[in-house]
């Protein structure tokens, strides 16, 4: 009886071992297109098997991952890339620049709120520290799990900008249109500080305060620079 539970237990045990040596590790490095600058911080996540990391200060990134996986890499400023894995090979990552990262949304609309806490509760469980566990001080799965809790903050501090300072509402206030209007957004975009100390009735005389100091600019001042691709 007990040579036949064993007989089973093999074979499921060697389907565990199989599967999970089937995941492989992918390195790489991020770097932004037109100029092969290294990106630091590019925040990745395989959305199979739910891995996140950040990339290092060299732009460097290893993520555990397998043939036929999707993996997202995103950061504030470039437009997110995707890639689907068809092998483990190094991979050279190229981010293009974009002009504008703000959300069309209304400041009246109901906006899913960001839960960083929620959607990866495991992140916040690996970057505490115990001070009778010096292991948790030192270990690069807590560091790296820290670090990500440092981008998911500023994250969720950038989407409570893109929240109310946007295309629909600044458009509502002020008389600017398309480029324009993007480029107003952009110069005089507001800090998470200013948006958190201030009601809407403030942001609206900012706005207008805004308004007035961009059609001071001389014409080519109020551009931004264009992009240049190679």
């Amino acid at each position: 009886m007990h040579l036949k539970r064993f007989s089973v237990a093999i074979p499921l045990l060697a389907f565990v071992v199989n599967s999970a040596m089937s995941q492989g590790l992918l390195k790489g490095t991020v770097h932004e297109s037109g100029t092969n600058n290294n990106l630091p911080n590019v925040f990745i996540r395989d959305n199979n098997n739910k891995q996140l990391m950040l990339t290092d200060k060299e732009g460097r990134f290893s993520i555990r991952t397998e043939p036929g996986h999707i993996i997202i890499f995103d950061c504030p400023g470039y437009v997110s890339d995707t890639l689907y894995v068809v092998n483990l090979a190094p991979k050279n990552i190229m981010m293009v620049t974009k002009t504008i990262a703000l959300r069309e949304v209304s400041i009246n609309a109901t906006r899913q709120f960001f839960d960083p806490r929620k959607e990866y509760p495991e992140i916040y469980t690996k970057s505490k520290v115990y001070i009778m566990s010096p292991t948790t001080w030192f270990s690069k799965e807590g560091k790296d799990a820290r670090r990500l809790k440092r981008y998911f903050a500023r994250e969720e501090e950038e989407r409570r900008v893109d929240a109310v300072f946007n295309r629909v509402y600044v458009g509502s206030i002020v008389p600017l249109k398309g480029q324009e209007l993007e480029d107003f957004l952009i110069l005089y975009r507001p800090s998470y500080s200013f948006i958190k100390s201030n009601d809407s009735e403030s942001l609206a005389v900012y706005i207008n305060d805004s308004y007035k100091k961009f059609k001071a600019l001389p014409v080519e001042k109020r551009k931004l620079p264009k992009l240049v691709s190679q």
